[in-house]
């Protein structure tokens, strides 16, 4: 346990980039560096948290978590992930409160996002050749890379290429068994449905209106940081009124730019609105959905598994998740790689990772290193 938290602590503190850099490094760790998981698990978990709303990197800590050790792993991975990011996001938010500007932090972003697309690109490469099994899930990518890129929603891509796989894998006739799992894992991924919270309550601040307000979005959201953004629109400075439009930009900053889940953005939310208290309840309301869905995923697994059916349909799913990936990395690119240095920085950390295997952490650290040198002192 002491070496889940720990991991998970680190990658927490230095895991900037977004969700693809989060899954890459995690990768690194659990898959390359301790082999706590094959490959092949690697990817149905990431194929599961793909399925559920919430934030995804977050909820692949989680089922790994539980695959290393059982229901007590899944909180310690979970909250050791969140800690340093919502610690980080408060600092960041008493500084706001108190000044009422955000700290500097772009010279140290300009040597990072570099190294991220080495990072993910690694683990494109290694995940790649173990969920690209066949020629038909490789077209199956490719079509996922062009409905992605087409505009299509991104959980429509998921179910469509698992769909599709499980219909060009499918036999002529199906045991019971694989027919329950089958409506398991439709079950499992209609699940936000249900357990969407209502409405947020009173226009009156207070803590329990704030917390289901968190937790709701929570339960539903699926995408990106700028779905987060609209989410947040719409009840916090339409509906309720308790931010302005300047405060949630700069709240949506925040959690783009430190490392870990970009939902800390909640937190910073919470402080602004209700202190520490406030921060840590909005921190709590945000991420508790994303431990309840990967326990009930978590549960119909190891069922998916046992099925030939279910294991081709979420083979499918993996194969998309990675174009999902892949788009993300090559949007981050083209705003990362922005000159020669960012560039040399890139082809450098790729190099290093792929020949000879450095700690993401120490590339992560030195890219920082460099990106602040040459914006601050040259």
């Amino acid at each position: 346990m002491r070496e889940l938290a720990a991991v998970f602590l680190k990658l927490g503190t230095i895991a900037f980039g977004g969700p693809a850099a989060h899954i890459a490094m995690m990768e690194d760790e659990v898959v390359r560096r301790r082999r706590w998981l094959t490959r092949e698990e690697f990817l149905d978990y990431l194929g599961a948290t793909n399925l559920i709303p919430g934030p995804n990197s977050t909820e692949l800590a989680i089922h790994i978590g539980k695959a290393r050790g059982g229901w007590p792993g899944l909180v310690i991975a979970g909250a050791c992930f969140i800690l340093p990011a919502a610690m980080i996001v408060s600092v960041i938010a008493w500084i706001y409160v108190r000044f009422g500007s955000l700290p500097e932090v772009t010279s140290v972003l300009y040597g990072v996002k570099p190294v991220v697309i080495a990072i993910v690109l690694q683990a494109l490469w290694g995940l790649g050749r173990s969920a690209l099994k066949t020629p038909t899930l490789a077209l199956i990518g490719v079509a996922s890379v062009v409905a992605v890129v087409s505009g299509i929603n991104e959980i429509a891509v998921l179910l469509g290429a698992g769909a599709i796989a499980g219909v060009l894998a499918a036999p002529r006739g199906h045991s019971a068994q694989e027919q329950s799992v089958g409506r398991g894992i439709a079950v499992l991924s209609g699940a936000a449905g249900p357990l969407a919270i209502g409405s947020a309550g009173s226009v009156v601040f207070g803590l329990w209106p704030l917390f289901l307000a968190f937790a709701k979005i929570g339960a539903v959201l699926f995408g990106s940081g700028y779905v987060l953004l609209a989410f947040l629109r719409a009840d916090f400075v339409d509906r309720l009124g308790w931010l302005t439009e300047r405060q949630l930009l700069d709240a949506v900053a925040v959690g783009q730019v430190t490392p870990g889940p970009v939902f800390t953005t909640a937190t910073f939310v919470g402080y602004l609105l209700g202190g520490g208290a406030g921060a840590a309840v909005a921190t709590v309301g945000i991420f508790a959905p994303a431990f309840v869905f990967v326990a009930l995923s978590g549960v119909v697994l190891p069922y998916v598994r046992a099925s030939r059916v279910a294991r081709t349909v979420l083979d499918g799913v993996n194969v998309a998740s990675l174009a999902l990936m892949a788009v993300v990395t090559y949007q981050l690119a083209r705003t990362a790689l922005t000159d020669v240095l960012t560039a040399i920085l890139a082809i450098v950390a790729a190099g290093l990772l792929f020949r000879w295997r450095v700690n993401t952490a120490w590339l992560i650290v030195a890219g920082g290193m460099v990106g602040w040198i040459f914006k601050t002192l040259i």
